[in-house]
């Protein structure tokens, strides 16, 4: 039986204005065994990366949790003091977001910017996080690390900047990565080289990621189970091969003819919209929320509707 690292239950995001309350995450449940590489999928809207926010506890000022759990190693995250939360985001929990360069300080060498994550949560000394920011440079297959540690952002290719923020986020051996798109932008060689070197790497450091992605492709590729999301929350839970043989859900179903129309990534047509939203607009949460969760195989769980 796989151990479970990261758990959330019934898990409701709410965003505030003042003139209404939304609910933008509805009743999510999911768990992601430690050491696995889960993905998350779903058209543009449907809570995805609020969800990963929610986990990090990076929600926008006018959001807030309002029920649930988001257990890691059996801590709810969601009560947590911010300086305890400071203490879980880089060591326990880390985030590979999508931005590359515009993710990293651009008036900092980028070694300097790696040693300083190691130096957050470590007593090691300048000198020798330095030379640790050095190795984790060499580990993405940067050339030169030395010389490479000494660069800054601008200096860097979209894909070195995106193998840089992989060795910022296993800096510190987390127990649990958040991949928010993490090759979005980039073209497909250098897309493939950069998962393949993340995918070895926290097969190395034993970590735990959760990935966002809108490409199947990816999905197929490097996860071993997938969520789907709609309307801010879980519609399918399955083993990777399970999903892409016999996914349940209506709503799975077309998304992975849609993938497959576009060779991987998740493209709306005006017809997969109508088949998605079944007269409604895609990305509405005026919809009524799925009762359940029910097991239909080994690990397959499956929203059966009110």
């Amino acid at each position: 039986m796989p151990e479970t690292l990261l758990e959330v239950r019934n898990l409701c995001v709410d965003f505030s204005t003042f003139r209404e309350t939304r609910r933008v995450l509805d009743d999510v449940t999911l768990a992601v065994h430690r050491g696995e590489m889960m993905g998350v999928v779903g058209e543009t809207g449907s809570g995805k990366s609020i969800l990963q926010k929610a986990i990090i506890a990076r929600l926008p000022k006018t959001a807030r949790i309002s029920e649930g759990q988001i257990l890691l190693d059996g801590r709810d995250l969601a009560k947590l003091s911010e300086d305890q939360l400071r203490a879980v985001r880089g060591k326990e929990i880390s985030l590979l977001p999508a931005a590359g360069r515009e993710a990293l300080n651009p008036l900092a060498p980028v070694g300097l910017q790696i040693a300083n994550a190691i130096r957050a949560h470590d007593n090691a000394s300048k000198r020798d996080a330095e030379q640790r920011a050095v190795d984790l440079i060499r580990s993405v297959a940067i050339p030169d690390p030395e010389a490479r540690a000494q660069t800054y952002p601008h200096e860097l290719s979209s894909g070195m900047a995106q193998r840089v923020l992989i060795a910022m986020a296993i800096a510190n051996s987390p127990a649990l990565i958040l991949a928010d798109e993490p090759t979005a932008g980039l073209d497909v060689t250098v897309q493939l080289q950069v998962l393949e070197i993340f995918a070895a790497l926290i097969r190395d450091h034993h970590s735990a990621t959760l990935m966002v992605t809108r490409d199947l492709g990816i999905v197929a590729h490097f996860c071993q189970r997938v969520a789907v999301m709609r309307h801010g929350t879980i519609y399918e839970i399955a083993p990777v091969r399970e999903f892409f043989s016999h996914a349940h859900h209506p709503y799975s179903r077309a998304l992975l003819t849609a993938a497959r129309a576009s060779r991987g990534e998740i493209m709306m047509t005006d017809e997969t919209r109508r088949l998605l939203s079944g007269g409604r607009e895609a990305g509405s949460m005026e919809t009524r929320r799925p009762a359940r969760l029910d097991m239909v195989g080994d690990s397959h769980f499956v929203r059966i509707a009110e």
